[in-house]
């Protein structure tokens, strides 16, 4: 393939020395073209940022030129970079996931109910229980959950009220039956024990995730990394299917 590039590339430059400087002149106008839609994009972005911004705060949205589909987020280590959140959904009896979804969201608020839909529609049915972490708890969702025809019950840790005297677990006023269900649900040992499952299973699978390098995406656009997080989740879910078999082929 290298000889026969090297060949073309000469007989080019005798039938017609200007092909190549026109070709590269063109790859140069491309990419100058697209560089200037993604600014373009991002600047698009920029008042759906600034809404998100409380206060003085408006004036620091930010939007990548890199990324504009991406949502600058601060990360841990202090810094802002155009991120995604991948959302696993995992059994919490196999560690197999069952659900993926990708947001452009800087926190987790109001991705439980798109993963209960996309549940439903893939599987005809939704999970009579879902433990998620305090990053999806939304009052709202609570009552959409316990609607009839979703009827899934939430498991989600209580905020921790800035008094030490205010029970967090007791009603609070605007709260909806479902709300006051929640709260009265996690006070109880029987709840909390199984919340403790979402740490050997759903935090255990993001950790897998993190440490087999699903961190830094190689691909730009919400639909190229969506196809990797599924991509991911097909792969760790075969890996899941061949250590459930070697498991239950050990004798008892």
């Amino acid at each position: 393939m290298a000889r026969q590039q090297v060949r073309r590339l000469r007989a080019e430059l005798e039938q017609d020395p200007g092909a190549t400087s026109r070709r590269q002149q063109a790859a140069q106008e491309r990419a100058a073209s697209d560089r200037l839609e993604r600014v373009r994009r991002a600047l698009r972005r920029l008042p759906e940022m600034a809404a998100k911004k409380k206060g003085d705060t408006k004036a620091e949205a930010r939007a990548s030129t890199t990324d504009p589909s991406a949502t600058v987020m601060k990360m841990a280590d202090g810094g802002f970079r155009p991120a995604y959140n991948v959302h696993l959904c995992t059994d919490t009896a196999s560690q197999v996931n069952v659900g993926v979804e990708v947001s452009t969201a800087g926190n987790h608020q109001g991705e439980m109910l798109p993963m209960l839909e996309q549940l439903r529609a893939r599987y005809g049915q939704v999970p009579q229980e879902i433990l998620v972490d305090g990053g999806y708890v939304k009052k709202d969702d609570f009552d959409r959950a316990a609607q009839p025809d979703l009827g899934c019950v939430v498991y989600a840790p209580v905020a921790k009220p800035r008094s030490t005297t205010t029970d967090p677990f007791a009603p609070k006023a605007g709260d909806s039956d479902a709300v006051i269900a929640w709260r009265q649900r996690m006070a109880t040992p029987e709840a909390k024990k199984i919340y403790t499952e979402r740490a050997a299973t759903a935090e255990c699978v993001n950790a897998l995730a993190r440490n087999r390098g699903l961190r830094l995406l190689p691909v730009r656009g919400r639909l190229k990394v969506r196809a990797v997080a599924l991509l991911y989740a097909l792969v760790h879910n075969v890996m899941r299917a061949a250590a459930l078999r070697a498991a239950a082929m050990q004798p008892a």
